[in-house]
């Protein structure tokens, strides 16, 4: 399966559902961090760059529709919901407040990956952040990723494709830390042989278009040891 990162956050309270689910995945390639209960999905959530998160609506603390609106006031990662319940309401009710998908139980483990594939190989195509137009910083720095156009403190920049690949990707996941390896896949392709520095080139020069000082920026910020985030407001 094509991705950007492999973090899968899975969320059960029932035990041979996490493991069994933990089970395949690890097996096709990920990593997985599982959680039986709201609280600890939240926690998990907030220190792992995870990539897709699969969350039962029936938790014995923090429900899941609770759960899917916290990570979604922070995040657009993609979130698979189980359910039991199959009534119609329920099942828009989870659309309406984030989900990308859900699957009702009892489910096959086929179906459960085909769907996971579906929704990664969709969101990964979709870099485009959530608002067309975004201003940061009072109107210090303006993007328009519909009409390509980028304006520093009231006056034009021109970017790179690969530079507005990676700007698209840090604005569309606020907080997340991307790896070099992530904006690789991202700006120079999953086929990309190079060194995993390369991105560091591109990071540079972006700066260098975009921050009133490159060695202090505000926008495109370092994490060091992990790789990048975007810091605007």
């Amino acid at each position: 399966m094509p991705g950007v990162s492999k973090n899968i956050l899975v969320v059960d309270d029932e035990p041979k559902i996490l493991e069994v689910i933990s089970a395949l995945l690890e097996n096709k390639g990920f990593h997985v961090f599982p959680a039986e209960n709201g609280g600890k999905a939240l926690e998990i959530f907030d220190r792992e760059n995870i990539t897709l998160v699969v969350l039962d609506l029936m938790l014995p603390d923090i429900s899941g529709e609770e759960v899917c609106k916290a990570i979604r006031r922070k995040s657009r990662v993609p979130i698979l919901m189980l359910t039991a319940r199959a009534e119609e309401n329920d099942l828009l009710y989870g659309l309406e407040i984030g989900a990308d998908d859900y699957i009702t139980k009892p489910f096959s483990l086929k179906e459960l990956y085909a769907r996971m594939e579906a929704i990664l190989r969709r969101t990964q195509n979709d870099l485009m952040p959530l608002n067309v137009r975004n201003s940061f910083h009072d109107g210090d720095f303006i993007v328009d990723f519909e009409k390509n156009i980028f304006q520093k403190s009231g006056h034009a920049v021109s970017l790179t494709p690969n530079e507005i690949k990676i700007l698209s990707a840090l604005i569309k996941y606020p907080g997340k830390v991307f790896t070099r390896e992530e904006l690789i896949g991202i700006a120079l392709g999953s086929e990309f042989e190079g060194y995993d520095r390369a991105i560091d080139s591109h990071v540079k020069n972006l700066r260098q278009k975009i921050e009133d000082d490159p060695k202090k920026p505000v926008y495109v910020l370092t994490v060091h040891g992990l790789g990048y985030k975007f810091g605007g407001d």
